[in-house]
C-alpha cells in the first residue's frame, strides 16, 4: 500500500468565536500508528476532524500526499485517507455485509461498476474482522464490539493508505477493546496504513502507539515515543494526576499508576516494606 503524508501548518480551529486549536504544526509519521491523548476539551477530536476535512480551518492548511485536502476532490480523498468518527450510527436495517461494501464507494464510477476485485476485498474486510458469520446481520442487533468492527471493516474495505480513529473503543467492554485496537495494529502491520487514533486511555496508547501527541488546551505539548513522552511530569501538565511510571511487564511499555490521595505511597516504598 502507497504510503502517503499527512501534515498541517499553523493550523487554526475554531467553532463560532471559540478557538480550540491555534498555530499547531503537525506532521504524522507515515506507516506508523499514533495515538493523540490529552485532557478533555484539549482539541484531541477537533485536531482529527480536520485533518479528515469534516472541519475546515480559520487558518492554516493540512496537506495530504503534499495537496491542500481542503481543496482536493471528494473522491480523491476518500481512496486516501478513511475516518471513523465517534459512536457512528448505520440506517435501520442495513445488514453489515451493506456496510461494509459502501466502503467501495469511493472506488466506483459511471465507468467503473462493481466488479470480482471489489467482491474480494469486501469478504476480505469481513474475514479480518471475523464478521464472516455475521455478514447478513442487521448491523443495529449487533453487540457494541461487533459493530464497532463492522465499521472498521467497512473502512478496511476503503482501501485507504491513511486511517484516522476518534476513540474507537469508547463504550467497548475490556475484552471488546483490546479486539479493536488488536486489530488496527494488524491494519499497520500487514498492510503499511498509516493510522491516526484518539484514545482516552494512556496505558492503551503507550502499549499500542509508536507515537504518541500529548495536547493541552489547543496545543501540542510533547510527541516522540511513548517511552520518551509519557513521564510523571507530562502526565501531571496534560491530566492534572500525579502518578507514577513503571514497565508494563507485558509490552515493556510505559504503565501510568495514578497515586490519588489515598494512595499516594510510592512503588519503591512499597517495595522496601515487603
Amino acid at each position: 500500500m502507497a504510503v502517503i503524508e499527512l501534515r498541517a501548518e499553523h493550523l487554526r480551529l475554531a467553532y463560532d468565536d471559540r478557538v480550540v486549536v491555534d498555530d499547531l504544526d503537525l506532521l504524522v509519521p507515515p506507516g506508523r500508528i499514533t495515538v493523540i491523548v490529552g485532557a478533555n476539551a484539549c482539541g484531541k477530536s477537533t485536531l482529527l476532524r480536520a485533518l479528515a476535512r469534516l472541519l475546515s480551518p480559520q487558518a492554516g492548511t493540512v496537506y495530504l500526499d503534499g495537496r491542500p485536502v481542503h481543496s482536493t476532490p471528494t473522491r480523491q480523498v476518500a481512496r486516501q485517507l478513511g475516518i471513523l468518527p465517534q459512536s457512528p450510527v448505520a440506517p435501520d436495517g442495513l445488514t453489515v455485509i451493506d456496510l461494509v461494501t459502501r466502503g467501495r464507494a469511493p472506488h466506483q464510477s459511471w465507468w467503473r461498476q462493481w466488479s470480482s476485485e471489489d467482491a474480494a476485498v469486501v469478504t476480505e474486510a469481513l474475514r479480518a474482522t471475523e464478521l464472516t458469520d455475521l455478514a447478513d446481520r442487521p448491523v443495529d442487533e449487533l453487540s457494541g464490539g461487533q459493530r464497532q468492527r463492522a465499521w472498521i471493516a467497512m473502512a478496511i474495505a476503503q482501501e485507504t493508505p491513511v486511517l484516522l480513529l476518534d476513540e474507537p473503543t469508547t463504550f467497548l467492554d475490556l475484552a471488546h477493546q483490546i479486539d479493536v485496537l488488536d486489530l488496527v495494529v494488524d491494519l499497520n502491520r500487514r498492510e503499511g496504513r498509516t493510522i491516526v487514533m484518539v484514545l482516552h486511555d494512556l496505558n492503551q496508547a503507550c502499549r499500542y502507539a509508536d507515537h504518541v501527541i500529548a495536547m493541552k488546551a489547543g496545543r501540542i505539548v510533547a510527541e516522540g515515543p511513548p517511552t520518551t513522552v509519557v513521564t510523571p511530569e507530562l502526565v501531571e501538565d496534560v491530566f492534572d494526576v500525579r502518578c507514577q511510571v513503571t514497565t508494563d511487564p507485558v509490552s515493556g511499555t510505559p504503565l501510568v499508576i495514578p497515586t490519588g490521595r489515598h494512595h499516594s505511597v510510592t512503588i519503591r516504598e512499597r517495595e522496601h516494606a515487603g
